[in-house]
């Protein structure tokens, strides 16, 4: 079983970094945490990879009835949104599958929550292929 959402975007990796951003908040999601993987990993091991962000994403309704369902699912969330540089021109855009949550703890009363989290992240993936209006 896959555990990913993924689309690859023609545009350079900051542009749709910004552009995910947005596509996640057009879609209910709030940026809890970023982390500059490419940036940490040079820091802390003077390693150099392309650029990655990692951003943790939240719609705290759906996050609120998930720990109504199962209080320890916290160690789920936030939903995780990767974007990560392929080269120049090219972005891969990958966030969890919600579904894992429903797999992973074997709860099918969670699978409501996570089908509407799953449909708001593909169609803010979708988002980013789509012409700029």
């Amino acid at each position: 079983m896959g555990y990913a959402l993924t689309t690859e975007v023609d545009r350079p990796f900051e542009e749709v970094l910004e552009q995910t951003r947005a596509a996640l908040a057009g879609h209910g999601f709030g940026i809890l945490t970023e982390i500059d993987m490419a940036a940490t990993l040079k820091a802390k091991l003077d390693v150099d990879i392309e650029r990655q962000v990692i951003l943790g994403a939240c719609r705290p309704p759906l996050a609120h009835q998930a720990l109504q369902v199962d209080p320890s699912i916290g160690l789920l969330l936030p939903c995780n949104v990767v974007v990560r540089a392929i080269d120049a021109g090219r972005t891969r855009v990958e966030a969890m599958d919600p579904d894992i949550m429903v797999t992973l703890t074997e709860n099918p009363a969670l699978a409501d929550v996570a089908a509407d989290a799953r449909t708001r992240l593909a169609q803010a993936l979708h988002d980013l292929n789509q012409p700029a209006a």
